[in-house]
C-alpha cells in the first residue's frame, strides 16, 4: 500500500501555461500500521494501546518478539482486540477520496479461534464415525471457507489438529466404501493437500492400506484435479521415509503401470514432476521389496521413459529422472536396458556438468555402473563414453570438485578410459538433433 496518491490536474487559470499541476494526496499519519507504514486493513490494538495492522503485529510476534514494536514493553498479554472505530474512519476516508483512485478496504472477516477449530473438528470425527459422508461433507467444505479467507486462519486449522481428524475421517471412509464415499473422500483429501507436512499420527491413518487403495483408485478414475490431489498426497506421504508406506503401496495392483503411465505421457506437470518423486522414494527405499520393485519398473519400460524426459522436458525434471535411472542401473536388468539403449551413454554424460551438482553426481554414478558391471560386448561402453566426449568431462568434474564418493567413481571411470584413448579420438557432442527413442 502506497503511502500517498498524486493525481494531475487539467488545465486551469491557476496552471502557468496550461501545464498540469500535481496535486499529492497523503494518508493521515495515524492510518498507517507503526510496522510496515502502510494504510492500515484490519486494524487490531494490544494490551499496551497501541493500534497496528493484524497481519503485521502477527507476523512480529510469529518472528519470536515479545515486545510492543512501538513501547518496547514486554506483552504479557497478545489479545488483539479489533479497532472498530479506526478500520471505519479509514473506510470513510477511502470512499471520501475514491475519485483520487483510492480503493475502499473491506470489512475483515473475524478470525477463526482455535475453540471453534476444536468444535468443527470433533463434529468432523463424529460423522466419520458415524459413517455420514454429507454431515461431514459440509463440515470439510466449512473448514475449506475458513482457510480461504485468510493465511491465519489456515495456521490455526492445523495447529489445532485437523490434519489428524481429516486422515483419520479419510481412512474410515475408505474402509467403508471408495465408490460410495468418492465425493466426501475427494473433498478431505483436497483439504489435506494445503495442511502437508502431516504430523506421525496423520502419517499413519493416511498411510494405511485402505487409505492408499482410494488414492490408487483415484489416480485410475478422477479427472486431472483429482488425480493432482492423489499423487501429491503420496508423494507427501512416501516423503517421511517409512518403509511401511512403501512396501504398502507396492502391493496395490496397478500402482506401476499407473506411475510410468504418467511419467510417459506427461498429463500434467504436476504429475509428472510428482510421479518422478514417488517412484523414486519406491525404488531407492531400504524396503525388503525394493529391488522387486526396481525389476518391475525396468519392464515396464521406465528406462526409456526417463531417457525420454532427458531429451525434451524441463531442466527441473532431469535431477529425479537421473536420480532413478542410477538407482534402476544397481540392478542387472536395469542396467542391461541402459546399456542397450543407444542414447543412455550420451544423454547420461551430457548432463554432467549442466544442471546442478547433485545431477552430476548421479550421471558419474550411473555411467559408472553401466561401464564397470554393464553387460555389454567388452569394452563398448567405455568406447561410446569416449567417443561422446566423458573423459573431459570428467577431468572437469574432478577440477571444479565434487563428493568424495563421485570423485571416487570419476577417477576410476578415467582409468578404464585410458587404455582405450588411443583407439578413438573423443568428440565432444551436444547432442542436439537426438531425436525421441521408440
Amino acid at each position: 500500500m502506497v503511502l500517498g496518491w498524486r493525481r494531475r490536474k487539467g488545465n486551469s487559470k491557476h496552471s502557468k501555461g496550461g501545464k498540469p499541476v500535481m496535486m499529492e494526496l497523503v494518508v493521515p499519519n495515524h492510518f498507517r500500521c507503526p510496522i510496515s507504514l502502510d494504510m492500515m486493513k484490519d486494524p487490531v490494538t494490544l494490551s499496551t494501546g497501541i493500534t497496528y495492522d493484524r497481519e503485521n503485529v502477527e507476523r512480529w510476534f510469529e518472528e519470536g518478539n515479545i515486545t510492543c514494536p512501538v513501547t518496547n514493553q514486554v506483552v504479557r498479554n497478545f489479545d488483539m482486540i479489533p479497532n472498530h472505530s479506526l478500520r471505519m474512519m479509514i473506510q470513510d476516508w477511502c470512499v471520501e477520496n475514491r475519485q483520487h483512485g483510492v480503493e475502499r478496504i473491506p470489512t475483515p472477516r473475524i478470525p477463526i479461534s482455535p475453540i471453534e477449530v476444536a468444535e468443527l473438528l470433533m463434529q468432523v470425527k463424529n460423522s466419520a464415525r458415524r459413517l455420514d459422508q454429507y454431515g461431514c461433507l459440509e463440515l470439510v467444505q466449512k473448514m475449506k471457507k475458513w482457510g480461504e479467507e485468510s493465511e491465519r486462519n489456515k495456521r490455526c486449522i492445523v495447529e489445532n489438529g485437523a490434519p489428524v481428524a481429516l486422515a483419520s475421517s479419510f481412512d474410515a471412509f475408505a474402509n467403508d466404501s471408495v465408490e460410495r464415499n468418492v465425493v466426501v473422500l475427494e473433498e478431505i483429501l483436497a483439504a489435506l493437500n494445503w495442511m502437508f507436512p502431516l504430523q506421525l499420527e496423520a502419517q499413519k491413518s493416511l498411510g494405511s492400506l485402505a487409505s492408499l487403495r482410494c488414492m490408487v483408485w483415484f489416480l485410475k478414475h478422477q479427472d486431472l484435479s483429482g488425480k493432482e490431489k492423489s499423487i501429491v498426497a503420496l508423494r507427501e506421504l512416501l516423503s517421511f521415509g517409512d518403509v511401511q508406506h512403501v512396501e504398502a503401496l507396492s502391493q496395490i495392483e496397478g500402482v506401476n503401470e499407473l506411475l510410468v503411465e504418467f511419467i510417459n505421457k506427461r498429463i500434467s506437470p504436476t504429475i509428472t514432476k510428482a510421479s518422478l518423486r514417488v517412484v523414486w522414494y519406491m525404488v531407492s527405499s531400504s524396503s525388503n521389496c525394493s529391488e522387486k520393485m526396481k525389476l518391475a519398473f525396468v519392464e515396464l519400460g521406465l528406462v526409456s521413459c526417463l531417457l525420454d524426459i532427458l531429451i525434451e522436458s524441463e531442466k527441473s525434471r532431469y535431477e529425479k529422472a537421473l536420480a532413478i535411472l542410477d538407482s534402476l542401473f544397481s540392478s542387472e536388468e536395469g542396467r542391461n536396458k541402459g546399456c542397450w539403449n543407444d542414447l543412455t551413454v550420451p544423454l547420461l554424460v551430457k548432463r554432467i556438468l549442466r544442471v546442478s551438482p547433485l545431477s552430476t553426481d548421479y550421471s558419474v554414478s550411473a555411467l559408472w555402473k553401466l561401464c564397470k558391471f554393464g553387460e555389454k560386448d567388452e569394452g563398448r561402453t567405455l568406447l561410446e563414453a569416449l567417443q561422446v566426449g566423458a573423459f573431459q568431462k570428467l577431468l572437469l568434474v574432478l577440477q571444479v570438485g565434487c563428493g568424495d564418493e563421485t570423485k571416487e567413481k570419476a577417477t576410476e571411470l578415467l582409468k578404464l578410459m585410458n587404455p582405450y584413448r588411443a583407439e578413438l579420438e573423443c568428440i565432444d557432442s551436444d547432442y542436439k538433433n537426438v531425436k525421441r527413442s521408440f
